[in-house]
Parts: C-alpha cells; structure tokens; sequence
C-alpha cells in the first residue's frame, strides 16, 4: 500500500522586496519533487535549513495546497479531505505544540482521545503504555507550559501516537531529551512502527536518529531532492571511505604502502594505525591481510563513515 505519493510536487513562495515592498521575487521552497512512501517505511527526510522540508511535510498532511505537481496520502487529496488524513495521521511539529498550554498534560492526552472520538477502553491501556514507555508518570499532573523541552516533546510524542497512526511524521522528536532518554525514544519508536505497521517520516539534523531509525534517505538540497536510497547507497555515491583500525602487537612504522588503501593516523608510536580505504576498490579484509602480513594484529575495528561528512559530500556534489 503506498502511504504518499508525491509527482512533481512544487510549492512556491512570493517573497517582497524594498523599502515599500513593491518589487517581489518568486523563490520556490519544493521544486518537482518525486518520491512513494509505502506502508511499514522508515524513512529520514533530511536536508539544511530552509531546504523544504517542512515546506513538503505539510503538503502531505494538508497544511499547505501545492501550486503545481501532486500529492497524494493514502490515496487522498490531503487538501479536502484533511479530517479524513488526520484520523489516520500522527504529527509532531518542532515549533508546533498540540498541546493545551495551562492544562496538565493528563487533561491533553484526554482531550486528544475525544477528539479522536476513541472508547475508553481503546485509550486508556494505550494512554498507560505511553505514560510507561516515555517516562511521563512524574509530570502527567504538571501544566504543559510548566514542562522543560525534554518533558513536552516526549508528551508531544505521546499526543501524536494515543490514536495509533498508520503513518507518523516526527520533526526534530529528540531536541531537549539527555543522551540516555534519546535512545529510550528511539528504541520505544522502532518498536512500536514494527508492532503496529506504521509508516515513520523523520526530518531531524541528528543523524543518530536516521541511524537507528531509518532504512531509507530522502536528501534535500534548496527544494530538490537530491537523493533517495539507503545510507549504504549514499555512502558509495559520495565515494566516502571506511576505516580499519589496527592495534597491532608492536610497533610498526608507518603503513604508508598498504596497497588500496591510505593511512590517516598514526598512534602509541606505531602500535595503532589507521588505514582509509574505499568499498569499491577493495575490502576491509584485504587490509587487514595486508598488514597482518607485517605484524601480528591484536585487535581490530572498521569504522563506517560519518553520516554527516557523507551529507556534506552529496550537497558539494550538487554544487552547494
């Protein structure tokens, strides 16, 4: 089942300029966009600031009308049949709360089951679930507005998924959370969107969460799409390198001349080296025989390239 479909989709702005605003410029934030998100996706949506991500996010949801191409969620003009769309939708917008701002988070989460019109015996074990899972017990009584940011994204999180969305939209669901809430997040996510089914859309600058969360990249670039494929795909389109770490059982000069490959360091005189080398020319473990040919390698370790060095590399590529 395919969840959007998005053909030529554009939205353009008209931006005024001057002192009395009489000259306009026409700037496009989504420029003939295509891509199919089908059900059970996990799918990063990322991209730089004023990219257009936001700008497609809620054309898909009904927000925003296009001014050309079209989109399609659940087979749906999400336009006019918004109430439709919502009932099946869940959405956590970084700037936009659904929250009641003087109401206990309790009364939201409540208040969000009735307009969602979901029997008590459907919310409440849901409700308790959410409460468990993202940790929200110690502040269910507290006013929203009196939540620190950590606090409110996750009730946002819990408001989004009381209703049990087919597909989830999640922008920036980590901001605020410490290091250890993150992963409890992440791991409550990845399991509930395989428990149910759900389709997950995630547009975040943390590339810890496209890591753990996503198995598909879509890549924005000033209203393109630039990409669309797995991390391992982008990785080799960049042609960004692995890394071999070896400790080896004594020191060593420096590898210089491993065939394939090119060191990038070298530690505890000589004991630890660091070998670069790419995926399409050669294979970790053809370095490593390599260098085992010289020296007894002790331990070992691949390191996969960062995930942001292979997003900067795509966005030079596309003349950036």
């Amino acid at each position: 089942m395919t969840v959007i479909e998005a053909v030529h989709l554009t939205r353009s702005f008209e931006r005024r300029a001057g002192r009395l605003r009489r000259s306009r410029t026409t700037v496009r934030a989504v420029d003939d966009v295509s891509f199919a998100v089908e059900r059970g996706e996990t799918i990063g949506y990322i991209g730089a600031n004023g990219a257009g991500k936001s700008t497609t996010i809620k054309m898909t949801t009904g927000i925003l009308v296009p001014t050309g191409g079209s989109v399609r969620t659940f087979g749906l003009d999400p336009v006019p049949a918004r109430t439709a769309v919502a009932r099946r939708l869940g959405v956590v917008f970084g700037q936009r709360s659904q929250l009641w701002w003087d109401l206990p988070l309790r009364e939201s989460l409540r208040l969000l089951a009735a307009i969602h019109r979901l029997p008590a015996e459907r919310w409440r074990p849901r409700e308790t679930e959410l409460v468990e899972r993202l940790e929200l017990a110690d502040f269910l009584g507290t006013p929203v507005r009196q939540l620190s940011l950590g606090q409110r994204m996750r009730g946002e999180v819990a408001a989004a998924l009381l209703h049990e969305p087919e597909l989830v939209v999640l922008d920036e669901p980590t901001v605020g959370l410490d290091v250890l809430s993150k992963e409890r997040l992440r791991t409550f996510l990845r399991e509930d969107v395989a428990a149910r089914g759900a389709t997950l859309l995630l547009a975040t600058h943390d590339m810890d969460d496209v890591r753990r969360l996503c198995e598909r990249l879509l890549v924005v670039d000033r209203g393109r799409l630039v990409y669309d494929g797995d991390i391992p795909g982008l990785v080799a389109r960049v042609g960004a390198r692995r890394v071999l770490v070896v400790d080896l059982e004594q020191p060593l000069p420096p590898l210089t001349d491993v065939p394939d490959a090119e060191l990038v360091a070298v530690e505890g005189d000589g004991v630890r080296q660091r070998l670069a080398f790419s995926p399409e020319r050669t294979t970790a473990a053809a370095v490593l025989a390599a260098v085992a040919g010289r020296a007894p390698v002790r331990d070992l370790s691949v390191e996969e390239p960062d995930i942001e060095d292979v997003v900067r590399r795509l966005y030079l590529a596309s003349g950036r």
